[in-house]
């Protein structure tokens, strides 16, 4: 999978370089999700503008870098999610549990 991760002060920044987030490719977010939360990185975004589709697989990866980073008391936020993407993640009603921005200055803000 293409991730790159840039970490900044107080947060790691992953994009993912994906047109799809699914079973083939969700193993490899959930382990660098697991890397960061493991070298001390509480508060993590996750710039999903590439990501034109996600499966039920993806989205648990997205949640574990959730609860990782609540377990931890930081943030965890998904950033600029394709309409496609938006669309499962509200069916599946997990806005009312996820961090969602569509700009990533919001995202930026929120890790202070």
């Amino acid at each position: 999978m293409s991730i790159t991760i840039e970490e900044k002060n107080n947060y790691s920044l992953l994009k993912i370089r994906e047109e799809k987030l699914n079973s083939v490719n969700s193993p490899d977010l959930k382990s660098q999700l697991v890397t960061l939360n493991k070298q001390g990185y509480k508060n993590i975004i996750v710039d999903m503008n590439d990501v034109k589709f996600c499966d039920s697989s993806g989205l648990s990866a997205l949640l574990i870098g959730n609860r990782l980073c609540n377990e931890q008391n930081g943030k965890f936020v998904i950033n600029s999610l394709q309409d496609m993407v938006m669309k499962l993640i509200e069916i599946s009603q997990l806005d009312k549990v996820l961090h969602i921005t569509n700009e990533l200055n919001q995202a930026e803000e929120m890790m202070d």
